[in-house]
């Protein structure tokens, strides 16, 4: 429980402190959609398939904390730094970094209790890499459709 109450501290930290791009309705629509993503991923992975899970396998309250505090500060970060005027390369290279980061991270989340507090069934750090940069692109177009919305 330690690893996920400093990650929540120091990911929100950042998030807030250091947002430049997203306005405050971009925040909440950014925040909201990363929940709701969420949780359905995690329904078909973690309570439907037992793929992974947080802390224990059967759902507790405390998993959501990564769905609701944890995830929402990092899709912020990801986006507040995105490169979007920048070119293919700049861009395909930022969400290579993040991929790496986000693998990084989640291998840190395996560590045993207290400071780990993710746990593999069948699922394996690969599977994570290949998935994550679509979930990535799936923040990046959200929030362009939701730019696109506030500009009309």
């Amino acid at each position: 429980m330690i690893g996920i109450l400093i990650a929540i501290f120091v990911f929100n930290l950042i998030a807030f402190a250091k947002n430049k791009r997203l306005t405050k309705n971009q925040m909440i629509h950014v925040w909201t959609f990363t929940i709701v993503f969420q949780m359905v991923v995690d329904y078909i992975i973690d309570i439907k398939y037992h793929g992974y899970w947080y802390f224990d396998k059967a759902p507790e309250w405390r998993d959501l904390l990564a769905v609701t505090v944890l995830i929402p500060p990092v899709n912020m970060i990801f986006l507040n730094w995105y490169p979007f005027d920048k070119g293919i390369y700049k861009r395909v290279l930022y969400l290579a970094i993040w991929v790496l980061a986000i693998t990084f991270y989640e291998l840190v989340a395996l560590l045993p209790e207290p400071w780990g507090y993710f746990n593999y069934g069948w699922w394996h750090t690969w599977y994570s890499a290949i998935v994550n940069p679509f979930l990535l692109i799936s923040v990046i177009l959200y929030y362009k459709w939701i730019k696109k919305i506030e500009n009309e």
